[in-house]
């Protein structure tokens, strides 16, 4: 195998691929990537068993065929040349060095066997669809906050992605939830994806998709069956296994009768609640809404620190309903409204039950979270 690319085209295409390799791996293998030149393109593929992401890129080749190379340490090598550098790869099979010239610089990289580098992305995927880059940000964006960290409760570990009808309208939506807070968003529902399943993408998933559509501009199609989701996005393919689990019944927990309605400005509130919450050493750091005609008052206590209160009335603050006290936690809160462009709107019942949080501007977006005690 031997070509040449020119280094700032296979450094972007590095710094897609090698995030996905685990720093630490039993495996040796998949602390690797699989570099391959067929036809004048090259193909950079990353795997950890779970995620595959391969990158396609031109170059001139001078002799096809493949190896695998260390990811780290080929990016790193990389992103210390020099802008312009043209860079030659050269190998001539078996377990010979993989060498790399770059003007004066040379080094070898030790290889390991392609055939036992995994192969994750055969497999037939029925459903398709396309989605536009804003659109697949939007979902991603509005919800990842809420994914579950809990490793026990492995099916909240991602964002739950389905196809589902409301007041006759078709549509795709993306939850997550982690159990203190709940976060679901709703497009309308491409061309080709009425028969999809509801599908669990994990995290790291979700993570990489979204390194991947930060600056494009193109469609992302989508290839998915019940155990395994591919996005191409231009050059790059990412495909995953899926959560092997069942999302609980969501709806359940969005209440629909909460009459207490208040509603503020998203940059006024945010703020308000990172100032009172800022006197609190705790990780939960409990902000408390206190709620009469027109008035609010968020007030934190901390037992080392001392007492927090700021006060927002009747030009910042909309609420007609009977008084009410109730706490969240100050992160939570804030995760929340930074999904928020203006004005946020509240739908409490009381100070114990679950509270919908909601764009005033935007139905398509809503958040259910869960108060604590103050």
């Amino acid at each position: 195998m031997r070509f040449t690319v020119d280094r700032a085209t296979l450094l972007k295409a590095l710094s897609h691929v090698q995030s996905v390799v685990e720093k630490r791996n039993t495996i040796p293998i998949l602390a690797n990537l699989m570099v391959a030149v067929r036809n004048g393109r090259l193909s950079l593929t990353a795997t950890d068993m779970e995620i595959a992401v391969v990158e396609e890129i031109a170059a001139s080749a001078g002799q096809d065929g493949a190896t695998t190379a260390p990811a780290v340490t080929l990016y790193e090598i990389v992103r210390r040349l020099p802008d312009g550098a043209e860079i030659e790869f050269a190998h001539p099979g078996g377990d010979a060095p993989l060498e790399l010239h770059a003007g004066r610089y040379r080094t070898s990289l030790m290889v390991l066997p392609t055939e036992d580098f995994p192969a994750m992305t055969a497999g037939n995927l029925p459903h398709h669809f396309a989605l536009p880059a804003n659109t697949l940000r939007t979902l991603v964006d509005r919800t990842r906050f809420a994914i579950s960290m809990e490793e026990t409760r492995y099916y909240l570990n991602g964002i739950y992605l389905h196809a589902t009808k409301s007041e006759g309208v078709e549509l795709l939506r993306a939850v997550a939830t982690d159990g203190h807070r709940l976060a679901r968003v709703e497009e309308p529902l491409p061309e080709g994806a009425s028969g999809m399943p509801g599908v669990i993408v994990p995290r790291k998933t979700v993570l990489e998709l979204r390194k991947l559509i930060e600056e494009t501009a193109e469609a992302v199609e989508i290839g998915l069956s019940d155990t395994r989701i591919q996005f191409r996005v231009g050059p790059v393919t990412l495909t995953s296994k899926l959560i092997d689990g069942t999302f609980p019944e969501y709806e359940r927990v969005i209440p629909r009768n909460n009459d207490k309605v208040l509603r503020v400005g998203k940059r006024i509130f945010s703020e308000s609640v990172a100032r009172v919450a800022a006197i609190s050493t705790e990780r939960s750091r409990p902000v408390k809404l206190s709620l009469t005609r027109d008035h609010l008052v968020l007030s934190a206590v901390s037992p080392e620190q001392g007492t927090a209160t700021e006060e927002l009335d009747a030009e910042q603050v909309k609420y007609e309903a009977s008084p009410i006290e109730i706490g969240f936690q100050a992160r939570y809160l804030n995760d929340i409204t930074d999904q928020i462009e203006e004005d946020v709107e509240f739908r409490f019942a009381d100070g114990t039950a679950p509270t919908v949080v909601q764009d005033a501007r935007d139905a398509s977006a809503l958040y259910v979270l869960m108060p604590i005690r103050v």
